[in-house]
């Protein structure tokens, strides 16, 4: 099963991540499949290839629950509840189509 998750580098103490597309088997910091972003939590900024991840999504790829939560935050995408509230699924907005890339910071 292929997962959207975070790829750890930088050095000791001052860590970014790459949203990547990987394996569920694989290692954190393993061979990735595909790059879709990245994150840096410490000044917050985030950069989203928003196609690849779309194509992702529709390829029934999983974000774990920190890309899910920064998928969210970036309000490119919209999350579609039940009526008890629970998740049935990820919802690309529709101006997805028009931007590749973008530039998002906290």
């Amino acid at each position: 099963m292929i997962k959207l998750r975070l790829k750890k580098y930088g050095r000791k103490g001052q860590a970014c991540y790459r949203i990547v597309a990987m394996d569920s088997r694989s290692q954190r910091d393993g061979a990735s499949i595909e790059e879709l972003g990245f994150y840096n939590p410490i000044t917050g900024e985030i950069i989203l290839k928003l196609k690849k991840i779309r194509t992702r999504l529709n390829q029934g790829a999983k974000p774990t629950e920190t890309v899910f939560n920064i998928l969210i935050k970036s309000k490119h995408f919209f999350v579609q509840r039940n009526k008890y509230g629970k998740l049935l699924r990820l919802i690309p907005s529709p101006t997805i189509t028009i931007i590749s890339n973008v530039h998002w910071r906290v």
